[in-house]
């Protein structure tokens, strides 16, 4: 029996993605390429041809127009693409007028991307430069704080920048003070939108990108020096070829983050700024699953052709390289007499990025402790009064904080045995690796709001068998597979390069002296992984904790509401008790935090 424990292991990881990933995201597709039962592409036609969705190119797909028109239209919409964006829309932020044009609902959503990458990048690139060349007490942490992105919510991230941003935020309260008190969420929500996704994905930026700095080799640069070259010539032609493939990594990858945006965009611009993924979840909200799957497969579609690239250029060597050797850093400020023009403007990068960093959250818990007279709990007394006097059907506070620590908790029985079977075939050689590493990354390109939307219309709804039979689960099971399928990739991130360093000539000798496939994996290799093993469990708690994209459209119950869901609920009637829930969230998330941080270390040391 122990002989084929490792094959029902993997059968039983196959039946479990086909279940709960597979038939769910089926079921999407189905529902978009079928009208009345009848195959049809015509769903497709009518989202292409609408200008709802891809503003004027919608003329140029509907309409056979000559070779010269299709140029000069195309030609205009590429043109007036970058200089202004009309979605649902006119669009109140002026920019140069050349041919205006509306680009969709698609063409805004590239666009926020965009700008959302961009910012990305000249928040992120400064901080990699100061990680990867100089020294100094708190690097260590402060470069473990570039994980931050992928255990931090996006909707509480979407929450602290309403508290700072907001009508009656913290910024607005500061401002208030000298009669210049401005709701910036309210004139402009599209630049705060920008600055959350930067803050969501800058660190991203910096953590790619310090390996690739790390890495560049300093005698390349000494030697460009001493044949004359200046320093800013020296870092253009020798550093920055060597950083490019990093950054457009980076880039990409943020590109296609901010294309799927979701809570961000919810939260802080609703309706009035809607991209695909907040109009997939309208459309799914209000029944419209016909409309909602059509967009879905038309988002996915875009976003496999983006993960595609991204995977390519990775396997490439696209600059995902570490130093092979200790770094020759330069101490930061080691006396007060050593503050130059490169150090100051270190230190107001450093002032600017802890603004952006810092006030969002440190907001938030202000917020749930203020209002207008001063210090307050009532905030928090109002979570109480709810929780006691609360109707049935309104979200509470304490079932929210329990959904949240039994869904993680079963999520870890559940993503965690998958990511180390996972990751024990797909470490192994052979020809179909690559297939299995593909089909098993799937919930990377498909956003959960695609996969809440198939849980909901196939599992949840029922499916209907052969026979008198229906596939049907409820709700609560509903979520724990879709945090499972978000967060197993993670397990196996971390425990796969682990299994691939295990030197080989243990396992044959354990095998050599009778152990089985089985014997051997449990009493050698995991072991010797089990670093890894932790750090991909506490990734997998962290990720079901702040899981909102197909929670918000499965726990339509108010029982099987999480922390997440209840924040945004809340947010959208009662701010200050939003704040409340989500300093709660915030401190649980940071507690997971510190757990992720301390285990990775764990793991990087013992790469290293």
């Amino acid at each position: 029996m122990d002989a084929h424990a490792l094959t029902v292991g993997v059968a039983g990881t196959a039946v479990v993605l086909l279940l709960v990933l597979y038939v769910p995201v089926g079921v999407v597709f189905a529902e978009a390429f079928t009208t009345d039962g009848v195959a049809s592409l015509s769903r497709f036609g009518d989202v292409f041809t609408d200008a709802f969705y891809f503003g004027d190119l919608a003329a140029v797909i509907e309409r056979p127009l000559a070779f010269d028109a299709h140029v000069g239209a195309l030609a205009g919409f590429i043109g007036g693409f970058g200089v202004r964006v009309a979605a649902l829309g006119p669009v109140p932020y002026p920019m140069p007028v050349l041919p205006t044009v509306r680009t969709g609902l698609f063409g805004f959503t590239a666009w926020q991307a965009l700008l959302s990458t961009a910012a990305s990048v000249v928040v992120g690139l400064p901080a990699a430069y100061v990680l990867a060349n100089f020294e100094f007490r708190g690097r260590k942490t402060l470069r473990s704080i570039t994980i931050l992105p992928f255990v931090l919510p996006g909707i509480l991230v979407a929450t602290g920048f309403y508290a700072a941003f907001g009508q009656s935020g913290l910024l607005n309260d500061v401002l208030g003070v000298v009669g210049v008190g401005q709701s910036l969420l309210e004139t402009n929500p599209l630049f705060v939108v920008i600055l959350a996704h930067a803050f969501y994905n800058a660190p991203l930026i910096a953590r790619v990108t310090t390996g690739a700095w790390e890495a560049v080799d300093s005698r390349m640069v000494e030697t460009a020096r001493a044949l004359g070259a200046s320093r800013r010539r020296a870092f253009r032609d020798v550093v920055l070829p060597q950083l490019l493939p990093a950054i457009l990594a980076g880039s990409l990858l943020t590109f296609i983050f901010t294309f799927m945006t979701f809570p961000i965009v919810l939260a802080l611009g609703g309706l009035q700024l809607a991209t695909v993924e907040v109009w997939v979840y309208n459309a799914a909200s209000n029944l419209q699953v016909p409309e909602a799957a059509t967009l879905a497969v038309v988002e996915t579609a875009v976003s496999l052709a983006l993960t595609y690239a991204y995977l390519r250029y990775e396997a490439g060597g696209s600059g995902f390289s570490s130093a092979a050797t200790d770094v020759d850093r330069e101490r930061f400020l080691p006396d007060l007499a050593s503050v130059d023009a490169k150090r100051l403007a270190v230190l107001a990068y450093g002032v600017l990025a802890a603004v952006l960093f810092v006030m969002p959250l440190l907001a938030l818990v202000v917020e749930s402790l203020t209002d207008g007279s001063g210090f307050t709990l009532r905030y928090y007394a109002f979570l109480l009064e709810r929780q006691t006097e609360g109707a049935a059907f309104q979200t509470k506070p304490l079932p929210a904080i329990w959904n949240s620590l039994v869904f993680a908790v079963a999520t870890l029985a559940v993503a965690v045995p998958m990511g180390v079977v996972v990751s024990v075939v797909s470490s192994r050689e052979g020809r179909g690796r690559t297939l299995v590493d593909a089909l098993t990354m799937l919930p990377v390109a498909v956003s959960g709001i695609v996969f809440g939307v198939g849980l909901l219309t196939g599992l949840v709804f029922g499916i209907d068998l052969p026979g008198p039979y229906t596939l049907r689960v409820i709700g609560p099971v509903a979520v724990v597979a879709a945090h499972a399928v978000a967060a197993y990739p993670f397990v196996v991130r971390n425990v796969k390069p682990q299994l691939a360093g295990v030197d080989r000539a243990l396992v044959e000798s354990a095998r050599a002296l009778g152990a089985t496939r089985v014997r051997a994996l449990l009493d050698v290799q995991l072991p010797l992984v089990w670093p890894g093993v932790l750090a991909g469990a506490a990734f997998a708690f962290a990720i079901s904790m702040g899981e909102f994209d197909s929670t918000v459209i499965l726990a339509t119950q108010s029982d099987t509401a999480t922390m997440p869901v209840a924040v945004e609920r809340y947010l959208g009637r009662t701010l200050g008790p939003a704040m409340a829930m989500g300093t709660v969230l915030l401190v649980v998330t940071a507690a997971s935090f510190v757990a992720v941080d301390r285990l990775g270390g764990y793991v990087g040391e013992i790469q290293r």
